[in-house]
Protein backbone atom coordinates (compact mmCIF):
# COMPACT_ATOMS: atom_id res chain seq x y z
CA UNK A 1 0.00 0.00 0.00
CA UNK A 2 2.76 2.44 0.94
CA UNK A 3 4.69 1.47 -2.18
CA UNK A 4 1.74 2.40 -4.42
CA UNK A 5 1.41 5.73 -2.69
CA UNK A 6 5.10 6.51 -3.17
CA UNK A 7 4.86 5.65 -6.88
CA UNK A 8 1.81 7.90 -7.28
CA UNK A 9 3.59 10.79 -5.58
CA UNK A 10 6.71 10.20 -7.68
CA UNK A 11 4.68 10.26 -10.93
CA UNK A 12 2.94 13.45 -9.87
CA UNK A 13 6.18 15.26 -9.06
CA UNK A 14 7.77 14.20 -12.37
CA UNK A 15 4.95 15.89 -14.28
CA UNK A 16 5.24 19.16 -12.31
CA UNK A 17 7.71 21.29 -14.25
CA UNK A 18 6.95 24.78 -12.83
CA UNK A 19 4.24 25.90 -15.27
CA UNK A 20 2.11 27.13 -12.39
CA UNK A 21 4.94 29.34 -11.13
CA UNK A 22 5.13 31.09 -14.53
CA UNK A 23 1.38 31.62 -14.45
CA UNK A 24 1.52 33.21 -11.00
CA UNK A 25 4.49 35.37 -11.99
CA UNK A 26 2.51 36.65 -14.98
CA UNK A 27 -0.53 37.37 -12.82
CA UNK A 28 1.59 39.31 -10.32
CA UNK A 29 3.15 41.43 -13.10
CA UNK A 30 -0.27 42.18 -14.61
CA UNK A 31 -1.66 43.05 -11.18
CA UNK A 32 1.17 45.54 -10.56
CA UNK A 33 0.59 47.13 -13.98
CA UNK A 34 -3.12 47.53 -13.31
CA UNK A 35 -2.50 48.96 -9.82
CA UNK A 36 0.05 51.40 -11.25
CA UNK A 37 -2.33 52.46 -14.02
CA UNK A 38 -5.16 53.06 -11.57
CA UNK A 39 -3.02 55.04 -9.11
CA UNK A 40 -1.15 57.12 -11.71
CA UNK A 41 -4.24 57.59 -13.87
CA UNK A 42 -6.29 58.84 -10.94
CA UNK A 43 -3.54 61.15 -9.76
CA UNK A 44 -3.08 62.52 -13.31
CA UNK A 45 -6.81 63.30 -13.48
CA UNK A 46 -6.51 65.01 -10.10
CA UNK A 47 -3.57 67.10 -11.38
CA UNK A 48 -5.63 68.06 -14.44
CA UNK A 49 -8.54 69.12 -12.22
CA UNK A 50 -6.15 71.17 -10.08
CA UNK A 51 -4.84 72.93 -13.20
CA UNK A 52 -8.42 73.79 -14.25
CA UNK A 53 -9.19 75.04 -10.74
CA UNK A 54 -6.10 77.25 -10.60
CA UNK A 55 -6.83 78.67 -14.07
CA UNK A 56 -10.40 79.51 -13.09
CA UNK A 57 -9.37 81.14 -9.82
CA UNK A 58 -6.61 83.15 -11.54
CA UNK A 59 -9.16 84.37 -14.10
CA UNK A 60 -11.48 85.45 -11.27
CA UNK A 61 -8.65 87.26 -9.51
CA UNK A 62 -7.81 89.12 -12.71
CA UNK A 63 -11.44 89.93 -13.52
CA UNK A 64 -11.78 91.78 -10.23
CA UNK A 65 -9.36 94.45 -11.47
CA UNK A 66 -11.90 96.69 -13.16
CA UNK A 67 -10.92 99.99 -14.73
CA UNK A 68 -12.14 102.54 -12.16
CA UNK A 69 -11.90 105.51 -14.54
CA UNK A 70 -14.47 104.08 -16.95
CA UNK A 71 -16.63 102.49 -14.26
CA UNK A 72 -17.02 105.65 -12.14
CA UNK A 73 -17.90 107.84 -15.12
CA UNK A 74 -20.40 105.23 -16.31
CA UNK A 75 -18.72 104.71 -19.67
CA UNK A 76 -18.26 100.97 -19.29
CA UNK A 77 -17.43 98.29 -16.82
CA UNK A 78 -14.27 96.70 -18.17
CA UNK A 79 -11.10 95.32 -16.65
CA UNK A 80 -7.85 97.21 -16.57
CA UNK A 81 -5.85 94.88 -18.87
CA UNK A 82 -2.46 95.43 -17.20
CA UNK A 83 -3.78 95.12 -13.64
CA UNK A 84 -5.90 92.09 -14.55
CA UNK A 85 -2.98 90.25 -16.13
CA UNK A 86 -0.73 91.13 -13.20
CA UNK A 87 -3.29 89.88 -10.65
CA UNK A 88 -3.84 86.62 -12.53
CA UNK A 89 -0.10 85.99 -12.94
CA UNK A 90 0.45 86.79 -9.26
CA UNK A 91 -2.15 84.17 -8.31
CA UNK A 92 -0.49 81.58 -10.54
CA UNK A 93 2.97 82.35 -9.18
CA UNK A 94 1.71 82.08 -5.60
CA UNK A 95 0.49 78.56 -6.40
CA UNK A 96 3.67 77.48 -8.18
CA UNK A 97 2.41 77.13 -11.75
CA UNK A 98 3.01 78.86 -15.07
CA UNK A 99 0.32 80.14 -17.38
CA UNK A 100 -0.84 82.43 -20.14
CA UNK A 101 -3.24 85.28 -19.41
CA UNK A 102 -5.19 87.25 -22.01
CA UNK A 103 -7.86 89.91 -21.89
CA UNK A 104 -10.42 90.10 -24.70
CA UNK A 105 -10.48 93.25 -26.82
CA UNK A 106 -13.83 94.30 -25.30
CA UNK A 107 -12.32 94.18 -21.78
CA UNK A 108 -15.14 91.95 -20.53
CA UNK A 109 -13.47 88.51 -20.60
CA UNK A 110 -10.24 87.26 -19.09
CA UNK A 111 -8.85 83.86 -20.14
CA UNK A 112 -6.14 81.89 -18.34
CA UNK A 113 -4.33 78.74 -19.44
CA UNK A 114 -2.25 76.89 -16.85
CA UNK A 115 0.71 74.66 -17.74
CA UNK A 116 1.86 72.20 -15.09
CA UNK A 117 3.42 68.75 -14.84
CA UNK A 118 2.45 65.66 -12.92
CA UNK A 119 5.19 63.33 -11.70
CA UNK A 120 3.81 59.77 -11.69
CA UNK A 121 4.66 57.18 -9.05
CA UNK A 122 4.65 53.93 -11.00
CA UNK A 123 4.98 55.15 -14.59
CA UNK A 124 8.28 56.81 -13.69
CA UNK A 125 9.71 53.31 -13.25
CA UNK A 126 9.18 52.63 -16.96
CA UNK A 127 10.46 55.95 -18.26
CA UNK A 128 7.62 58.47 -17.84
CA UNK A 129 9.31 61.10 -15.65
CA UNK A 130 6.49 63.63 -15.98
CA UNK A 131 3.11 64.07 -17.64
CA UNK A 132 2.11 67.56 -18.83
CA UNK A 133 -1.29 68.84 -17.68
CA UNK A 134 -3.14 71.91 -18.89
CA UNK A 135 -6.02 73.81 -17.35
CA UNK A 136 -8.28 76.50 -18.78
CA UNK A 137 -10.33 79.15 -17.03
CA UNK A 138 -12.40 82.11 -18.14
CA UNK A 139 -14.04 84.93 -16.22
CA UNK A 140 -16.55 87.28 -17.79
CA UNK A 141 -17.67 90.55 -16.21
CA UNK A 142 -21.37 90.71 -15.51
CA UNK A 143 -23.18 93.77 -14.27
CA UNK A 144 -26.75 94.65 -13.58
CA UNK A 145 -28.07 98.18 -13.89
CA UNK A 146 -30.52 99.39 -11.27
CA UNK A 147 -30.22 96.14 -9.30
Amino acid sequence: MIARWRRAVALRTERDRGQLELFYAGIVIIAFLVIGLVIDGGAALDADSRADYLAQEAARAGAQQINPGEAITGEAIVVDPDAAQAAARSYLTAHGVDGDVSVAADGQTLSVTVHDTYRPYFASLIGFAHIPVTGHGTATLLHQAGG
